[in-house]
């Protein structure tokens, strides 16, 4: 029997594209032996660990306007435009319980991406090898400038995206024969280079952590890498890629319930589309 794994970019909530197609896997069956997301996708990859079809769609279709979850208010009272208290807190043990025990418990692999604020590297946490994987969780998915750096077994972390934007190769490191990826942002999307207003502002914002500087102003160059080596394995068959058939105009804070159920509703198409195929791969 083959390895599995399923590799799933962040983007905050573009993540509505990869809930929609994960939820479509989970409706055919398609069993995964390890999972690893970078910041949204690591939080969406904990809902498919703990068995719980559409709640990643659920947390955020039905409290993006939330104050509570997301918005200024958060950012002036918590420091982030995320509110990781109430969503690891009261919405995860009362509103929309988070099956916590099967998480933990499950065999599937789960790992999730942060990178580290001191060297600029990246750091992956497995759930089986620390006492406690949420906080790498949150640090994966805090937004530089957006939320407060988190402490991961000592050491001060922020989103994974600033040192790997899609984890695939870490799973073919691993020696999964199977690994499939979901983007998203469509087939041919490269970043713009950091502007110098930007860079400036970055600098003076983490002005002790002079390697994260230059890993958050290298983000574009290494993205624009990590897309022509996903298109060139996608090429060989070494890897499945899932990934939006259109330009995706959802923003990372985006608002607007209807174009974040559209989006939801073109990941479910495009994993449909992609479905007959995707079994071949894993299959063959």
């Amino acid at each position: 029997m083959s390895r599995k794994a399923l590799a799933l970019e962040g983007g905050s909530l573009r993540c509505l594209f990869t809930c929609g197609a994960t939820d479509l896997m989970m409706d055919e069956g398609l069993q995964w032996d390890g999972i690893i997301g970078v910041s949204a996708g690591a939080l969406t990859g904990v809902n498919i660990v703990s068995g719980q079809r559409g709640r990643t769609a659920q947390v955020n279709l039905g409290y993006v306007n939330d104050p509570r979850y997301m918005g200024f208010r958060s950012l002036i009272k918590h420091r982030s435009i995320f509110n990781f208290d109430f969503l690891f807190g009261e919405l995860s043990d009362t509103l929309l319980p988070l099956d916590r025990e099967t998480f933990i418990n499950s065999e599937i692999k789960y790992t999730a991406v942060a990178t580290s604020c001191i060297d600029g590297r990246v750091r992956y946490y497995e759930k089986s090898e620390i006492p406690d994987i949420y906080p790498a969780i949150r640090a994966s998915a805090s937004l530089p400038l957006l939320s407060p750096m988190v402490t991961v077994e000592g050491e001060p972390c922020l989103d994974g995206g600033l040192s790997v934007s899609v984890p695939y190769q870490r799973p073919l490191d691993e020696g999964y024969d199977k690994v499939v990826v979901i983007t998203t942002r469509e087939h041919g999307y490269r970043k713009e280079p950091v502007s110098r207003a930007m860079a400036r502002v970055y600098a003076r914002a983490y002005r002790k952590y002079p390697e994260l500087v230059r890993a958050i102003l290298n983000v574009p160059r290494h993205y624009n890498a990590e897309m022509d080596e996903i298109d060139r394995l996608e090429a060989q068959g070494r890897i499945f890629v899932i990934r939006p058939r259109e330009p995706v105009t959802v923003s990372r804070t985006e608002k607007n319930v209807a174009k974040l159920q559209d989006l939801y509703d073109r990941g479910q198409e495009a994993c449909r589309i992609a479905l007959p195929k995707l079994r071949e791969y894993l299959e063959s």
